[in-house]
């Protein structure tokens, strides 16, 4: 559990800093809202097109070796990062978050089932929830750092007005933050090629010699499609909120990530303490399908002149209020939380051998973080209006609700 909790935090920190580099790569690429989203895109079509591979990888070298050639992958990926900032050309930018994500594939074709198999089946929402809180607590952290490291010293400068050598000395301050990450992921390789971390054994079941391959299991495949619902759901909050929040004049717009991460992160304390013991998985989900459509129904209708919202969570705190729509999306990450946790042991009971492919298809449907928010954004640039676009996310919460309710019962497409 620990050392697997180690690679969940690289997971998150990896994948949450995305939120704080697509406002800045849309200053110093000079890119619109739709192109600055191709970030997450880049990174997230990984996951699509490398997963099933990266399970066969899995099958011949044993999660355990795979963990190391997934973290040798990402380790590239953050090295890409130097040549990008020195060119500031967005092609290599993607380029290198399109590397880093094929390397988290393979960490999460593994890592997710390890998590699930390691205990009993009605408490691996709780286990995924610890990863949960480690991931996203990362997720916290990633974009204060980024927002330190990358602004602290442009005093009174105008981010959106910067000369051409000031773009240039701040893309090359990326250097240094991805050199250490490679570096961090290299000493990684060798903890996990050198722990006491177990291979995971199948049995075969009666069920699975009459099965032939993972598309015989319709609560994989549904749940697959509720995770590409979810997933792209997930990264419109986290990703978009500092878009958002810039377009609304809220200061430090590149941190706000890190709203949405602490109620990811108080959801997954919520799932620990109650699941299973007060709280089902199948219930969490449906809680977290009605909790998330009816924030998304109060965002569409919320005035951004009123900071209410945050005045009553936070304001007595004396951290800085913001208008109630970013306030919204940020309390998304609580409907969130428990979205992922409660799927996974959902659609992988009773897979056995086909556990790998399973996986796999999981972790593919992560490819609704790169699709999803390109529609976000396209529906943000033709409409003029980014708080309505928030709007292509209903379906995505009504899926979800359908799986919850009867899509991970169903063990045969013929009934």
């Amino acid at each position: 559990m620990l050392i697997i909790g180690t690679l969940f935090f690289i997971f998150g920190f990896v994948t949450w800093l995305n939120g704080s580099l697509i406002p800045f790569l849309k200053i110093i690429c000079d890119l619109n809202d739709f192109q600055a989203l191709l970030v997450t895109f880049a990174f997230y079509i990984a996951y699509t097109t490398m997963a099933y591979p990266m399970s066969f990888i899995l099958t011949k070298t044993g999660y355990k070796k795979g963990m190391a050639i997934g973290l040798g992958i990402m380790a590239v990926g953050a090295l890409l990062f130097i040549p990008a900032a020195f060119s500031a050309q967005f092609p290599i930018f993607l380029t290198a978050l399109f590397t880093l994500g094929s390397g988290l594939t393979i960490l999460q074709t593994a890592s997710n089932p390890y998590i699930v198999l390691i205990g009993p089946s009605e408490s691996a929402a709780m286990r995924i929830s610890i990863m949960g809180v480690i991931n996203k607590g990362a997720g916290i952290i990633a974009p204060l750092v980024f927002t330190a490291l990358m602004f602290s010293d442009l005093g009174s400068f105008s981010k959106e007005a910067l000369s051409a050598t000031e773009v240039t000395l701040l893309a090359e301050k990326l250097i240094v933050p991805y050199l250490s990450m490679a570096a961090i992921l290299a000493a990684l390789i060798v903890l996990v090629l050198f722990s006491s971390l177990p291979e995971i054994a199948f049995e075969e079941t009666e069920e699975e010699s009459e099965k032939t391959n993972i598309m015989h299991y319709p609560q994989v495949v549904l749940g697959a499609a509720a995770l590409f619902a979810y997933v792209g759901v997930e990264v419109v909050a986290g990703d978009t909120i500092g878009l958002f929040g810039q377009s609304l004049g809220v200061a430090n717009f590149t941190a706000l990530t890190s709203y949405t991460m602490v109620f990811m992160v108080l959801g997954y304390l919520i799932g620990i303490i109650a699941i299973p013991k007060y709280l089902s998985q199948e219930r969490a989900l449906i809680y977290s399908a009605v909790g998330g459509a009816s924030t998304i129904i109060a965002l569409l209708f919320s005035s951004a002149q009123s900071h209410v919202i945050s005045q009553l969570l936070w304001g007595w705190s004396g951290i800085s209020t913001m208008p109630d729509p970013v306030a919204l999306v940020a309390l998304l990450g609580l409907s969130h939380a428990l979205v992922w946790p409660s799927i996974w042991p959902l659609a992988l009971r009773g897979l056995g051998k086909f556990t790998a492919q399973g996986s796999a298809l999981l972790i593919m449907s992560i490819a609704g973080g790169a699709l999803i928010p390109l529609v976000f954004g396209q529906a943000a640039e033709l409409g003029g209006d980014m708080q309505f676009a928030y709007a292509i996310t209903l379906p995505c919460y009504l899926f979800i609700f359908f799986y919850a309710i009867k899509g991970h019962k169903i063990r045969s497409w013929e009934r």
